[in-house]
């Protein structure tokens, strides 16, 4: 399954559904060295109820907007 989700930093972690598959995640992590990245990961893995291995970003590791991958 594939989502698209806008990422907001340094705020308390949540994932809010926009629409069928648009999401905003917000997760404590700053975007620094790939925490941010890795914290989204750990945020939607918890949301989705899977693992962090089955959690990938496929577009948008320098950015906001990203498309992320899950396998459920």
């Amino acid at each position: 399954m594939k989502i698209f989700a806008r990422i907001k930093t340094g705020v308390e972690d949540n994932v809010e559904k926009v629409d069928n598959n648009h999401f905003i995640v917000s997760v404590l992590e700053r975007p620094i060295k790939g925490q941010a990245n890795r914290g989204v990961i750990r945020v939607l893995a918890n949301y989705f109820k899977v693992t962090k291995s089955e959690v990938s970003i496929k577009s948008g590791f320098t950015s906001s907007n990203k498309i992320i991958e899950i396998n459920i």
